[in-house]
């Protein structure tokens, strides 16, 4: 491996999935200026969209689309073409 190539400054940083609350720790380079009081210790906080915990694949649930919907405005779109 080279030398000098990866960040030296890793820390313990809380991860927050704003969808559902979860926080979880690793190690991180991120940079925040934001903190999160995790068991009585601050870490640096980085809020997510989404993650491991609310991510359909990894829950298995998933969200219905209104595929009709969105055909018919599909075909309104394209309607102008038709010949």
């Amino acid at each position: 491996m080279r030398k000098g190539i990866h960040p030296e400054n890793y820390r313990m940083v809380a991860f927050k999935d704003m969808s559902n609350g979860d926080v979880f720790l690793t190690k991180s380079t991120a940079d925040t200026k934001e903190t999160l009081d995790v068991d009585g210790v601050d870490y640096p906080l980085i809020k997510l969209e989404i993650s491991r915990t609310s991510h359909p694949f990894y829950t298995g649930k998933s969200k219905l689309i209104d595929a009709a919907g969105r055909i018919d405005k599909f075909k309104n779109k394209y309607a102008k073409f038709k010949k």
